[in-house]
């Protein structure tokens, strides 16, 4: 697994590279925009490519760094996007809790994931628009299921009014974090992965398909 520890002084100690994945309109933008800025926006549009935003939380008394790239649902992306699950340790796969044709495509999705990512990586499946109980198409126990079954992590989130967002992301943090610290101790990790000196710097010659996150985005 490929993290990042950052140069004594720096603002973070670790810096984890998590990707959101799903079909188009689940919600992926809002999950991002909710979690790392408090926002919400109702009439947002499709992702275009993949951007990204950060938000640095502490994990056992460790500040954990979170860059978290939005990747778009569409398939005419799917070809772009393919090469960002490089590098990344940790993966939300969201679906629409109103749309089983999105649940269905999990599986599709978790197979290109395992396809391209570390094989370690973090996965958590998310249920995502929980807070439209009259429209669920997607049972709990089914989704649940699913996760037991291929080995992840589940919960179900609301980016319109916050339900389980923080708790989503945290644990999936906090999972990672354990990975690597053990890594770290066992002596495990390659050679450079979390050298001290050997920093990530994020800014937007990182993301050359970067959007503006102001721009409007996908649910």
């Amino acid at each position: 697994m490929s993290a990042l520890r950052s140069r004594e002084g720096n603002e973070y100690d670790y810096l984890f590279k998590v990707v959101l994945i799903g079909d188009s309109g689940v919600g992926k933008s809002n999950l991002l925009s909710r979690f790392t800025r408090n926002e919400f926006d109702l009439e947002s549009k499709s992702t275009i490519g993949v951007e990204f935003a950060t938000r640095s939380v502490q994990v056992d008394g460790k500040t954990v760094k979170a860059q978290i790239w939005d990747t778009a649902g569409q398939e005419r992306y799917r070809a772009i996007t393919s090469a960002y699950y490089r590098g990344a340790v940790g993966a939300l796969l969201v679906y629409d809790v109103c749309k089983h044709m999105t649940f269905d495509s999990v599986e599709r999705w978790l197979r290109e994931l395992r396809d391209n990512a570390d094989q370690k990586i973090v996965i958590m499946l998310v249920g995502n628009k929980s807070d439209l109980r009259h429209l669920r198409a997607v049972p709990t126990e089914e989704a649940k299921s699913f996760a037991e079954k291929n080995g992840l992590t589940f919960i179900e989130t609301s980016a319109l009014d916050a339900t389980n967002v923080e708790q989503a992301f945290y644990s999936t943090l906090h999972e990672i974090y354990k990975i690597v610290t053990t890594k770290e101790i066992t002596n495990e990790a390659p050679r450079g992965a979390l050298d001290p000196g050997n920093p990530i710097k994020v800014d937007a010659k990182d993301n050359p398909s970067r959007t503006n996150l102001g721009d409007k985005k996908c649910c």
